[in-house]
């Protein structure tokens, strides 16, 4: 006995392909215009720093290595940013060497220790610290924070290196705990379940199975924290003294190369060499941040292929 063809399958109207072919096409139009937007602001932004570039009283090597930022000179004008992106570097790892412990602690205890009614408490209280402006965490650094650095530290002055990371620290943990929270609810309960059954400990499951599983995601939302703390602006020009030179120390004062864009460009003549250099120090900062994401994709890559 032969088994019945199977039924035909019905044919898609005319209107249902044309619709599904523009929900397609919007989303290739999407992910296309998110390229086209990041190269457009990269070619503003070079554009205007370009005739300095190609200036003949230009040294590029200076501008990048030099640690001597007097870009209002009468006799002696010099351009070397080396001072500031070594204070972008010092501020961004010392808040993520606060943040990342932290922010990985409070997702883990979120996602796996804390009961429903105070996980929606804390919830709620991360998205509110992620709402609060920059500038309001920089006056927060420039009244609160410094003082207690000098309490603390017995500092000179509280706007530095320690009070600049502490409060990027601040900024960047809601971002790291809600992505990591994430990241570790995306794991499938099945491997809670059967690690419990094999005798392991909550924080066994945690180390062992949690961590490996969702590292992945993880990485990304350190990632997130770094970016977080590598462009922000405001804050860091209120909290870290604003002073162009290498520290020595965790007390020493900074300037960064967005707090030194947000500070100077307002005051430098339209066309003139300072404003062109102002838009060439945010190439550079475009070229870091470019860096770090092709780092994080390689090492997202490499998790991969280990897992």
């Amino acid at each position: 006995m032969t088994a019945p063809a199977p039924s035909p399958r019905p044919q898609r109207s005319r209107l249902e392909r044309l619709a599904e072919a523009l929900l397609e096409g919007l989303i290739r139009l999407s992910g296309v215009s998110a390229i086209v937007f990041v190269l457009a602001i990269f070619f503003f932004v070079f554009r205007e720093a370009a005739p300095v570039v190609f200036s003949r009283n230009f040294d590029l090597w200076k501008f990048l290595f030099s640690i001597e930022w007097y870009p209002t000179s009468a006799s002696n004008v010099r351009y070397g940013t080396f001072a500031l992106t070594v204070g972008s570097f010092a501020v961004t790892a010392l808040a993520m060497a606060i943040a990342v412990p932290f922010g990985l602690g409070a997702a883990i205890y979120l996602s796996e220790f804390c009961g429903r009614r105070l996980r929606e408490t804390l919830k709620i209280v991360i998205e509110l610290l992620s709402a609060i402006p920059s500038v309001v965490w920089g006056f927060i650094a420039l009244t609160v924070t410094s003082k207690l650095v000098v309490d603390a530290t017995g500092a000179a002055v509280g706007v530095n290196v320690l009070n600049g990371g502490v409060v990027l620290a601040l900024m960047s943990v809601p971002i790291i705990v809600s992505i990591g929270e994430d990241a570790l609810k995306a794991v499938p309960d099945s491997y809670r379940e059967a690690a419990l059954a094999l005798g392991a400990t909550r924080w066994q499951v945690v180390y062992r199975v949690l961590l490996p599983a969702a590292r992945n995601g993880l990485l990304a939302a350190v990632l997130l924290g770094v970016g977080r703390a590598v462009g922000e602006t405001m804050a860091v020009l209120m909290a870290t003294g604003h002073a162009v030179h290498i520290p020595g120390s965790l007390l020493d004062s900074v300037r960064t190369l967005t707090a030194n864009i947000a500070a100077e460009l307002g005051e430098a003549p339209v066309g003139s060499d300072h404003y062109r250099v102002l838009f060439l120090t945010g190439v550079l900062l475009f070229c870091i941040t470019f860096a770090v994401n092709i780092i994080a994709d390689l090492a997202i890559r490499g998790v991969r292929r280990r897992g």
